[in-house]
């Protein structure tokens, strides 16, 4: 026969057990929901990820065809002056740049090989526009290593051709400064004009609206600028973005 306190327990337990495993089963349809939705948000930003990188190439390669015209058109103009000996150089040239260019399909590379791009151009501009070309690059030695978009440099020197040099006689100025400001890094262009330019700014067209599309897609937004100024004898180009070290930095896309 049941004690009173056995007896008691039971009842007890009778009543308790159904709760507890009510609450069980709460917990477990809570829980497999909490699944659900971590797992819908992770494939959302793998999705969204997987977006911003095609977008990311898409926009890479809309850039390039822009700056092979560019700079076949260049080589073109030697061909019609018959400047035999300078468009072979400026057709070696091209070929070290297009080897060099091709190394790596990577969304980012260093300042440096983006300088090095820039060398290889310049070097095709100055056969062609010969003694009246006269440029200038500094550079921090602290950003040589640090991501930054290809052509970025490339698209705002090919404006200073395209707006200014290609446009205007006299002599042509052209300047290139990068440099580290704190946490950020600043690439400035800037190129002389004639006099007969109009005191008016110009967008860049389709490049810098590029430039500006592939730095948000490689940083955040908040974090990056592009600032155009043209005023009398003188544009001027600015671009500022995080400073990131690539060696710190391998195999992440978006920065």
């Amino acid at each position: 026969m049941l004690s009173m306190d056995t007896f008691s327990l039971y009842i007890m337990f009778c009543v308790l057990a159904p709760l507890l495993g009510a609450f069980t089963l709460l917990f477990l349809f809570i829980f497999e929901k909490r699944i659900d939705l971590l797992e819908k948000q992770t494939r959302e930003i793998a999705l969204e990820k997987e977006l911003q990188t095609a977008l990311y190439n898409q926009l890479n390669q809309e850039i390039q065809p822009h700056f092979l015209f560019n700079t076949l058109n260049s080589i073109l103009s030697l061909a019609r002056l018959e400047r035999k000996t300078e468009l072979i150089r400026s057709i070696e040239a091209l070929s070290r740049l297009l080897k060099f260019k091709y190394q790596t399909n990577s969304p980012f590379i260093t300042i440096n090989d983006e300088l090095t791009y820039i060398k290889y151009y310049l070097e095709i501009q100055k056969i062609r526009f010969r003694d009246r070309l006269h440029y200038e690059i500094t550079l921090d030695p602290s950003v040589g290593q640090a991501v930054i978009i290809p052509f970025l440099i490339q698209t705002f020197v090919e404006n200073a051709f395209k707006h200014s040099f290609e446009k205007y006689a006299g002599e042509a100025f052209l300047k290139i400064i990068v440099e580290k400001k704190e946490k950020y890094v600043h690439v400035t262009v800037w190129n002389s004009s004639s006099e007969k330019h109009e005191d008016q700014p110009h967008n860049g067209g389709l490049g810098l609206e590029n430039i500006a599309k592939r730095l948000e897609l490689l940083f955040s937004p908040e974090h990056t600028s592009i600032q155009l100024t043209s005023l009398n004898d003188k544009t001027n180009i600015l671009a500022v973005f995080p400073y990131i070290n690539k060696n710190e930095n391998q195999g992440d896309k978006r920065l």
